[in-house]
């Protein structure tokens, strides 16, 4: 099936994959349409819906990448630290004044 799409023909397939959580890959199957065009239509439909809190600040993978690497980072420190506190306290605990 090839050619030009309904707007609400549009918004009904996106509303179920974002909605009704069916899978985009069987959908695009049984309806003989392509994953990219079924894609953009979901991410159009979810800009729409409010779901992005800014649609013109959507954040790419690479962007995440950083971002959890970072977070992954912080959270080695913030366990180093803890560890250090730990060991910290056994020995303030273990020996009164």
């Amino acid at each position: 099936m090839q050619g030009h799409y309904s707007h609400e023909y549009k918004e009904y397939i996106a509303k179920l994959i974002v909605e009704e959580n069916k899978v985009a890959k069987h959908l695009c199957r049984e309806l003989d349409l392509a994953p990219s065009t079924v894609s953009s239509w979901v991410k159009r439909y979810r800009i729409k819906q409010g779901y992005y809190p800014n649609s013109n600040d959507l954040t790419t993978s690479s962007e995440l990448k950083k971002q959890q690497a970072a977070l992954e980072k912080q959270i080695r420190e913030l366990e180093e630290e803890n560890e250090i506190l730990k060991k910290a306290m056994h020995i303030f605990t273990k020996n009164p004044l």
